[in-house]
């Protein structure tokens, strides 16, 4: 029998309350999808501010700071630019908003400015600039199923990472960034993800199933990636 409390430990989560945020997150997404999708980017550029607050005290942890009040400023101008203009309006928030970033922590002197200056640039690139980019998927006619189809391959994802990190997981993928992350987590991703995505692009698009594989496989190195870094950060 499965001891659920090793598991919870294995994990490195509370599973049931990340289950109900994530399941309100999904609802609430689809409700604006639906309704009108302007709303999805207002709730994108809304999310923005929670993230970097907190993505924020984990850099003071690092040992750099940020303004995180102009940091959530920049971030939620950035996603409503990509649903307004665009990549154009992308590229111009983002090229608007890192030079002013830069100028704001220069008045506070230029000790330790390479690293909270880095720190900003990484923190802008790092959150907004994808989300941005989420938002943009919304725009076309077909945008809800879109951005479903690109949440659920994110979410079988990191489903299929966990169910096989925790039942099957030796073999650590870094362990000295992230020692509950396994390489037969990963793969169960790759698993997970790969059939699900597939099955939604032939589905949804009436692609070939290699279209959903393609998506699948880029957002595991993504999502990957983007948990060892973050890990790495902590």
């Amino acid at each position: 029998m499965i001891d659920k409390r090793s598991l919870a430990v294995r994990a490195g989560r509370n599973v049931p309350i990340a289950t109900a945020i994530g399941l309100g997150l999904m609802a609430l997404i689809l409700v604006t999808l639906s309704f009108n999708r302007i709303f999805f980017a207002l709730l994108v550029a809304l999310v923005m501010i929670p993230s970097v607050v907190e993505f924020s005290r984990a850099i003071t942890v690092a040992g750099a700071k940020v303004n995180p009040v102009f940091l959530s400023i920049a971030s939620s101008v950035i996603v409503l630019s990509g649903w307004a203009k665009g990549f154009e309006g992308l590229i111009i928030a983002t090229a608007i908003s890192a030079p002013i970033l830069l100028v704001v922590r220069l008045r506070k002197g230029f000790e330790n400015f390479l690293a909270d200056g880095s720190a900003s640039l990484f923190t802008l690139l790092y959150l907004p600039v994808p989300a941005a980019f989420a938002v943009m998927l919304a725009h076309p006619s077909d945008g809800r199923a879109r951005v479903m189809v690109f949440i659920l391959a994110i979410s079988l994802n990191d489903t299929g990472g966990y169910i096989f990190g925790v039942i099957f997981g030796k073999h650590p993928l870094a362990k000295l960034i992230s020692p509950k992350k396994s390489w037969e987590g990963v793969a169960g991703s790759i698993i997970l993800s790969t059939i699900g995505t597939s099955i939604l692009f032939s589905i949804w698009f009436h692609k070939a199933w290699w279209h959903g594989a393609i998506l699948a496989v880029v957002s595991i190195l993504a999502g990957t990636c983007g948990d060892l870094i973050e890990s790495a950060i902590k």
